[in-house]
């Protein structure tokens, strides 16, 4: 499986979680913030819309669909 095929198969999965949970919500750490002496451990929160995730499933597709069509597919 070639480099290209394999980018396609993770792009298609993971268009597909995404679709599935209608859009996924992570966590990453922020800035720490100091304020009057105290410490506080910030989060930033991240969603990808389920518009994202038709996008990377219908690229996936068409990199699987283009890839297979060309006479060097061998």
């Amino acid at each position: 499986m070639n480099p290209k095929n394999t980018f396609a198969v993770i792009l298609v999965a993971l268009g597909i979680l995404v679709l599935a949970y209608s859009g996924i919500t992570f966590k990453t750490p922020g800035r720490p913030v100091e304020f009057l002496g105290l410490h506080f451990e910030t989060i930033e929160r991240h969603y990808i819309p389920p518009a994202v995730g038709a996008i990377a499933l219908i690229g996936g597709i068409v990199l699987l669909v283009v890839n297979r069509g060309g006479p060097e597919s061998t």
